[in-house]
C-alpha cells in the first residue's frame, strides 16, 4: 500500500500537528515542541529524508504526475486503513485520530515549491467571526453559533503562482458630464472620448487555485496572502490540518491566469485616467513574456452550515482572517430595519414641510 508520514513527538510518541499561533509542530499530549528545522533534521538522522530534485513548474511541460484514484492506506499508529480520494494530500484517521500526510500526494513531481502557513488558530475563529457578523444588523440570531463554528476545518488549498512580464495596450472610453438650468429645462450634455493607454507590468505570484473542488470565486474573494510568508514546502506543516493536492494541471490553469493579467491590466491603466467622471475599457491586447508557474499550498478556513434547508458556505484566509461568504436575512429584522428607516425617512420629510410651511 502506499506510504504515509506519521509525525510522532520525540518525547512521549503522541501524535504532533502544526500550531499556527507558535509557527511549530506541538504536541497535545504532553506539551512538547518541535521546530520544523529540528523536525526535519531529526526525519534526516533517523533515514526517513527523501531527496527531491524538482526545477520551477512551467506550463506546457509534463505537469501530469501520475494521479491515483482512490487510495487505501494504513495508519501507522492503529493499523486501520484509510481510504483517501485522489486529490487528498493530508487528513486524519477515522479510527485513532491520528494526523498523516499520504507521502506519495506531496512528492516526486506533486511536491509543492512553497507553502504559506497558518496563522489563524482554531481557538481564535469565534473572535475573528464575531468581528465579521457584529455589524450585520439583519443576521438570524445566533446563525453562527459556537457549535457551528466549531466544524470548521482547516486546509491547505493548492494554487498555481504565476510569473510573467506583460506589455499592452487598452482602449478606454471616458466620459465628461455637464448639466445646467436652460429656460425651463434641466439639461444633460454627456461628452465621449476615445483614449488608449499603452505600458508594461510585471506580475508576480498571480494566484489561481488548483482544486476544481474549491469554489473559484470563494477563493479570488479571500484574497490577498501576504507573500512574506511564503516558505519552502515541508510536509509537517500539513499536520494535524487537512490538505488537497492539484487536480487541475497548471496548463488547464492558464486560462483563469490570463484573465486575472488582463483585468488587472485594464485596472491599472483606467487610474491612470483623471479628470472623467466614467471611464470604461473598450478593447485590451496584452502580450505575456517571461512565463514561469509554481505550486504552492495556502491555508483557508471553511465552514458550511444549513439555515432553513439552505446551505450557506464560508471561507477564511487562515492567515490574515479575512473572512467572505453570502448570508441569510431575518425576514422579522428586515421588516422592523426598514419600519425603522421608513418612519425616519417620513419624520424627516414632515419636518422639511412643517419648515416650508413657517417660512412661507
Amino acid at each position: 500500500m502506499p506510504a504515509i508520514t506519521e509525525y510522532k513527538c520525540p518525547s512521549c510518541g503522541a501524535p504532533l500537528a502544526f500550531d499556527a499561533e507558535s509557527g511549530e509542530v506541538t504536541c497535545a499530549s504532553c506539551g512538547n515542541t518541535v521546530s520544523i528545522e529540528a523536525l526535519r533534521a531529526l526525519r534526516e538522522s533517523d533515514g526517513e529524508a527523501r531527496d527531491f530534485h524538482w526545477g520551477d513548474y512551467k506550463a506546457g511541460l509534463d505537469r501530469n504526475a501520475k494521479m491515483d484514484h482512490t487510495a487505501v492506506y494504513v495508519c501507522e499508529s492503529c493499523g486501520a486503513e484509510i481510504e483517501a480520494d485522489e486529490s487528498t494530500a493530508a487528513t486524519t484517521c477515522p479510527y485513532c485520530g491520528n494526523n498523516v500526510v499520504l507521502d506519495d500526494r506531496v512528492g516526486g513531481g506533486l511536491r509543492p515549491n512553497a507553502v504559506i502557513p497558518f496563522r489563524i488558530t482554531k481557538k481564535q475563529l469565534p473572535d475573528v467571526i464575531r468581528k465579521f457578523y457584529k455589524k450585520k444588523k439583519l443576521l438570524p440570531k445566533d446563525f453562527f453559533s459556537d457549535n457551528v463554528v466549531g466544524k470548521a476545518q482547516g486546509v491547505y488549498v493548492p494554487f498555481w503562482l504565476f510569473d510573467a512580464d506583460m506589455t499592452g495596450s487598452v482602449s478606454l472610453d471616458a466620459k465628461k458630464i455637464r448639466t445646467y438650468r436652460q429656460g425651463d429645462y434641466d439639461c444633460t450634455k454627456t461628452s465621449h472620448y476615445l483614449l488608449r493607454r499603452d505600458g508594461s507590468m510585471s506580475f508576480s505570484k498571480l494566484p489561481v487555485d488548483a482544486s476544481t473542488k474549491m469554489d473559484d470565486d470563494l477563493m479570488d474573494s479571500v484574497e490577498p496572502f501576504d507573500y512574506s510568508a511564503l516558505t519552502d514546502f515541508d510536509p509537517a506543516y500539513l499536520s494535524g490540518y487537512l490538505a488537497d493536492r492539484y487536480d487541475m494541471n497548471a496548463d488547464d490553469s492558464i486560462g483563469r491566469a490570463n484573465e486575472r493579467v488582463k483585468k488587472s491590466t485594464e485596472s491599472v491603466f483606467a487610474s491612470t485616467v483623471v479628470g472623467y467622471h466614467t471611464v470604461v475599457p473598450e478593447s485590451t491586447s496584452v502580450r505575456l513574456a517571461n512565463g514561469r508557474v509554481r505550486y504552492a499550498l495556502y491555508p483557508v478556513w471553511l465552514l458550511n452550515t444549513v439555515w432553513n434547508g439552505k446551505t450557506f458556505s464560508f471561507a477564511m484566509n487562515g492567515q490574515t482572517g479575512k473572512f467572505v461568504g453570502d448570508l441569510p436575512v431575518d425576514k422579522g429584522k428586515k421588516w422592523r430595519w426598514f419600519g425603522l428607516v421608513s418612519g425616519i425617512a417620513a419624520a424627516a420629510a414632515y419636518g422639511l414641510v412643517c419648515l416650508w410651511q413657517l417660512l412661507h
